[in-house]
């Protein structure tokens, strides 16, 4: 199993539309091969940055599967226009989960 780690910086002010947003988004991904589950978090810190961890079968799944498809095209048109940034993306393969 892999995990997904994204770091999302949104446009300041943004916050209500982008959760609203990301309401509609987790229905999109969760049809996609190999997705597992996942968990967005706000930051306390820093108001306008979020991470997403996205449990993945494969490291595939997501980097082809999932990003080379419509579904992706579907989920970025959703919450993609929130970004101030490009997310930071990293995946980790999973040894323990508690």
């Amino acid at each position: 199993m892999i995990l997904e780690l994204a770091t999302i910086d949104i446009k300041e002010g943004t916050n209500a539309e982008f959760e609203q947003s990301l309401q509609q988004a987790q229905f999109v991904i969760s049809k996609s091969k190999g997705y597992i589950g996942h968990q967005f978090q706000k930051c306390l810190e820093q108001h306008n940055r979020y991470v997403l961890l996205i449990r993945w079968e494969t490291l595939e799944d997501h980097t082809k599967g999932f990003r080379e498809s419509d579904l992706f095209k579907e989920w970025r048109a959703l919450i993609g226009p929130f970004f101030d940034k490009a997310p930071v993306v990293q995946h980790y393969e999973l040894k323990f989960e508690m």
